[in-house]
Order: C-alpha cells, then structure tokens, then sequence
C-alpha cells in the first residue's frame, strides 16, 4: 500500500522590506509551484475595512468580513493580480494606510482563525512557496523547509522609500523608519502569532543581498531539505 506523501512547501517568513514578495515569486516559478502571499490576504481584509467602513474594533464583524472575503490571485509573470470583489487591487493593498490597518486586524484571534483555512487551501500539487510573517510557525507547521529574511530598518526604509518614489509619491525615510519600527514592535509582542523566526528556520539577512544572492540560497536550501 503506498502512502501518498504531502504536497511540499517552502515558507518564507519576515517583516516588510525585506525582499519575501520577490524572492517567493520568482523561487514558485522557478520551483513551478503555487504561490501564496498570505500579507495579501490581511490587507486585503483591511482594505475591506475601509472601503465598507467596518469598525477595526469590532471583533465579531471582522471575523465575519474575514469569512465572507472574495478573494482570489490570477498568475501574471512573476507576480499575481490580486482581485477582491472582482477588482484588481495590488497598488492599492501596497498604501502605508493599508499596510498600518493590517497590522490592526492580523493580531485579533478570530480574523486569523477565519482566515487560515483559507491559506491551508492553497496547499496544491506539485507545491507551494508561502509567504507571509507567520507561515512557518502557525499555518504550515510541518514544511520541510522554513525560510526567515530579515534585515535592518534603515535598509528597508531605504527600500521602501525608492519603491515609492518610482510611483511618484513624495515621502520622507526618516517617516518610513519610525513606521517601521513601531510596525515591527507591535508585530513582534503580539500575543497571537508574533513575529518571530520558526525554531527550525533558516534565518538569512538580506541587507546586503541582491535578491538574486538570497533566491540562489534558498534554491540550495531546497535541493538539501525538500524532494521536488
């Protein structure tokens, strides 16, 4: 009797800025797997929010928001178009507002319940590269390869501040430093799923990486942990 064995997964985990967008896309298509960027599914529930003025307090009305969300992700290159309601909304999902709303809602207990069996679904053959903050410590517990990125807020700061520049929004580094910094401490002491590397994860600082360095890292990593 053969035993089927579980659909693969890489989990790449860490706070903005980091690279894990990219890197996850380009290694699903490299790998030819399925791509999951949970922070799409959050802030899609934040912009959620604000579009239909939902109160960010009201616990009971988020976790029913969470549940009825029409979400879905349409494959475009390296990326994915992300349609809530049937409208694409990935510049949207990318505001600060949105990221800050975010970072209100991921940490109530029910929103991250409804949600998760969601994120479990993306689980498909041949495999799936999720990204996310808590991937390998709560929704995929069992990958057989966790990947944490990390690196400092000034050079993330930096990296946001020339993402937005090229859209033509004017802001200040000083401004995207202290945002994420305190994005960074609220995500990293909340009680529910915290910010922090899974006890089995392969921390990599991307600081002073290109992303091609850090994807030729996690490509070895796969060839050593996970059979493709």
């Amino acid at each position: 009797m053969r035993h089927q064995q579980p659909v693969p997964v890489v989990t790449i985990d860490g706070p903005s800025g980091v690279g894990k967008g990219t890197t996850s896309a380009l290694l699903a298509a490299r790998l030819g797997w399925h791509l999951l960027d949970s922070g799409a599914i959050y802030r899609s529930l934040a912009l959620k929010v604000m579009n239909d003025d939902l109160d960010p307090a009201n616990e009971a009305q988020l976790a029913e928001a969470a549940k009825a969300l029409r979400l879905s992700f349409q494959a475009d290159g390296q990326h994915a178009r992300i349609l809530l309601d049937g409208q694409q909304v990935n510049d949207q999902l990318r505001s600060e507002a949105c990221g800050d709303m975010a970072s209100q809602v991921a940490p109530i207990a029910a929103v991250r319940q409804a949600l998760l069996q969601r994120q479990k679904a993306f689980q498909q053959p041949p495999g799936l590269v999720a990204d996310g903050r808590d991937m390998g410590t709560v929704v995929f517990k069992s990958a057989p390869l966790k990947v944490f990125l990390t690196a400092n807020a000034e050079e993330r700061a930096k990296r946001r501040h020339k993402q937005l520049k090229e859209k033509g929004v004017d802001v200040k580094i000083r401004d995207l430093l202290r945002d994420i910094e305190a994005r960074d401490h609220r995500d990293s002491t909340r009680k529910v799923a915290p910010l922090v590397p899974a006890m089995d994860a392969h921390v990599i600082d991307t600081s002073d990486l290109s992303i091609e360095e850090v994807l030729a890292q996690i490509m070895n990593l796969v060839g050593q942990h996970v059979k493709v």
